[in-house]
């Protein structure tokens, strides 16, 4: 269930926010500012696609007001070829050493990808199945296959998660054996520790 879901109505975190959504195309002025999140998360991709697209127009064209239009569809940054009053921002972010580093920076143009399997990473999703979603994403990347194609991958086979290399000890690690642990007074062991924590 999402965290929407409006169960003493009926009503699903779909229904909610379309619910909502209506509400904001109905009484939305031209001296509104409307602040949309994701909106047509809650549904098919091409049906949230559709919606999603149909409300960035009617907010430019008959509403006329001030927005913020927060998505992840791609390809919504066309709109700002189609609308005279239409800019894309993408939030910055980088990959540094196979890890996601967000710039905390809002820039001209739309993302130049998504993110979601690193993010999913960083929240602590098994490493078996982070690498699973790099294989599924990479094949519908690569091929532009639709979901049906996705049939051909095994379907419940996992990736592996590749070990990484091993480089040898670390400096860190050279030291810390290098301790004689049972010779240290307690004010020695914590400076040798504050001279680890230095080196990492």
């Amino acid at each position: 269930m999402g965290a929407g879901d409006d169960l003493a109505r009926g009503r699903s975190t779909f229904m909610t926010e379309m619910v909502e959504t209506a509400a904001i195309l109905t009484q939305a002025t031209a001296r509104s500012l409307v602040i949309l999140d994701e909106i047509g998360r809650g549904t098919a991709t091409w049906d949230g696609l559709a919606i999603a697209w149909a409300c960035a127009e009617a907010l430019h064209d008959a509403n006329r007001c001030r927005a913020l239009f927060a998505t992840h569809y791609h390809e919504l940054a066309d709109l700002e070829t189609r609308l005279a009053h239409v800019a894309n921002l993408s939030l910055k972010a980088k990959e540094w050493n196979g890890e996601l580093v967000f710039l905390h920076e809002a820039g001209p143009g739309p993302a130049d990808r998504s993110y979601g399997v690193q993010v999913a990473k960083l929240a602590g999703v098994p490493p078996a199945v982070v690498a699973r979603a790099h294989e599924v994403l990479e094949r519908l990347e690569t091929e532009s296959v639709s979901h049906a194609g996705l049939a051909e991958l095994p379907l419940f086979a996992t990736a592996e998660p590749e070990a990484p290399a091993f480089a040898g000890p670390s400096e860190a690690e050279k030291a810390l054996a290098a301790l004689d642990l049972d010779g240290m007074s307690p004010r020695e062991a914590m400076d040798a520790l504050y001279r680890l924590k230095g080196t990492l």
